[in-house]
């Protein structure tokens, strides 16, 4: 018997983004859309083209540079205009999708919509009717489907599926269902959608209550054949089913779902660490499959185990996922045709100019630590210089401080004025840096959180910085990489800002114009 293969549809770049605080820009959103067509998935889910012109252009710029593998698809809501949005922005796209929506459960009609259910079914026909002029994929959503009536369901997936739709997606909105419960809604659809042979059958959870991943493999045991997901669970409120958790759940245990899925697994930990980044959330160290410790083994009754046979506690090679066993890989010593052999065993396909900048910021970190690890490489990577022009650059940081002492922090920033230098002092090293940031820019900046936390082990670990700022109701995050944990912290800071004015505009009190 064929096994049949799960369509992986990643929604990282549309409901992904609806993280609390996540703001990716367009280039950002472009470069998280290579990686998934590298880790193979089968459908990119660009944006949300009507909601604002950043992201018809991420929608219109991942149409147009992502050839040769997924489908990428829009969001609209069951209407002409955001049809018609989703239609521009795609218009480059070599395979386009239209996701079209409405939510259907009686309490989203009464008091979100105010609409009959048969006014949710004629404008839900209409608008699958309306998108199939353009494309012929399209793909339409029950917004709230686990909480809505089952037999209204049937009927307005039968009206959907003749109107041309050729993917009905049943969504856990909420993420009120549970396993059992989920399945059943899929077998029952599966029962009593007349044509449902005619369309594949998606589903999308969230994981409100901490089962989207579970509910979505018991609707691929009753029968779906695509799953919405989102790389390191990133979505709204507590987040959408995990890319990874799902994609390794199912081949694992592909004897027991007797299904399979397309994408290269080995590409799953980069990904993850890439969206991370630029994402500005870190990934849980126990988060399955792609957290520090999902392969880590405290226990000596374990490290024993591991040792003499890896599969005693480890279901999961690492290297399957893109986890090298390697920890020292280069030093200072090492020239760049062994580092470029590096970068590509560790998965990275760089442009020569990316790997000569990449080399001098290995040369500088391979002089101030002992040894360089994977991770290191990794972060140095993820971290490369943006080509998009910086409003100031960090060009020096001084410090002072003791518990029995007031800290005290002097910055030097590059601007295109020249240099601008303040100092200042705080309640700690960090918060002086910061506040001599703040001086030297001129302007008030509002901090929101800030993390550090090292990349690797031992004295002379990289240390990372996360800095996340507001401005206008929106955040904007920042990130440092260092030996030395407070440059870290002010290079994440600067980065914040730089991020920030992007959007909101460089105020009058500013003492810059913009550097590259």
């Amino acid at each position: 018997m064929d096994i049949p293969v799960i369509k992986i549809f990643d929604t990282t770049l549309r409901d992904g983004e609806q993280t609390p605080g996540v703001c990716l820009e367009v280039d950002e959103k472009l470069e998280i859309a290579q990686a998934l067509a590298k880790l193979r998935v089968d459908v990119i889910e660009a944006g949300f083209p009507i909601a604002s012109p950043g992201d018809f252009a991420a929608v219109s710029q991942v149409a147009a540079k992502i050839k040769g593998g997924p489908t990428i698809a829009g969001l609209a809501r069951a209407g002409q205009k955001d049809i018609d949005a989703a239609v521009n922005a795609l218009k480059q796209a070599e395979r386009p999708r239209i996701h079209t929506f409405i939510a259907t459960s009686d309490i989203h009609m009464e008091y979100k919509l105010k609409m009959s259910r048969e006014q949710v079914l004629a404008r839900a026909e209409e608008a699958v009717r309306y998108a199939r002029k353009f494309v012929e994929d399209v793909e339409f959503s029950a917004e709230d489907a686990s909480r809505s009536d089952w037999d209204f369901l049937c009927q307005i997936y039968t009206a959907v599926i003749d109107a041309g739709a050729s993917t009905i997606n049943v969504p856990d909105t909420v993420g009120y269902t549970s396993p059992s419960e989920f399945g059943a809604l899929i077998k029952y659809i599966r029962d009593h959608v007349p044509n449902i042979h005619r369309a594949a059958i998606s589903v999308h959870c969230h994981d409100d209550l901490g089962m989207s991943v579970a509910n979505s493999l018991a609707a691929i045991e009753n029968g779906a054949t695509q799953v919405e997901c989102a790389m390191n669970g990133l979505g709204e409120r507590a987040g959408n089913a995990s890319l990874e958790e799902i994609v390794m759940a199912l081949h694992t245990r592909k004897e027991f779902y007797k299904a399979e899925t397309r994408i290269d697994t080995t590409q799953i930990y980069r990904t993850s660490r890439l969206v991370s980044t630029l994402a500005g959330i870190s990934v849980p160290p126990n988060k399955a499959v792609v957290g520090e410790n999902a392969f880590a083994h405290e226990s000596g009754i374990h490290q024993h185990g591991v040792l003499n046979n890896s599969l005693t506690y480890e279901i999961m090679r690492p290297e399957t996922v893109g986890i090298s066993r390697n920890a020292i890989v280069l030093g200072k010593h090492s020239g760049r045709h062994a580092f470029e052999d590096r970068l590509k065993e560790l998965g990275f396909e760089l442009d020569s100019d990316t790997v000569n900048m990449l080399f001098v910021r290995f040369k500088e970190l391979a002089d101030r630590k002992k040894m360089v690890f994977d991770r290191d490489i990794e972060a140095l990577v993820n971290e490369k210089v943006s080509l998009k022009p910086e409003w100031y650059r960090l060009s020096y940081h001084h410090v002072v401080s003791g518990n029995q002492m007031l800290a005290t922090a002097t910055v030097r920033l590059e601007t295109s004025n020249g240099v601008v230098e303040h100092a200042s002092c705080g309640d700690g090293p960090v918060d002086a840096t910061f506040k001599a940031i703040e001086a030297a820019v001129g302007f008030k900046v509002s901090l929101q959180d800030y993390t550090i936390k090292a990349v690797t082990s031992g004295e002379d670990a990289l240390g990372e910085a996360i800095v996340w700022v507001e401005c206008d109701g929106r955040s904007f995050s920042g990130r440092g990489l260092s030996t030395d944990v407070i440059e870290a912290s002010a290079k994440a800071y600067v980065g914040a800002i730089n991020k920030m004015l992007a959007v909101c505009g460089v105020p009058e009190t500013s003492n810059e114009t913009g550097i590259r």
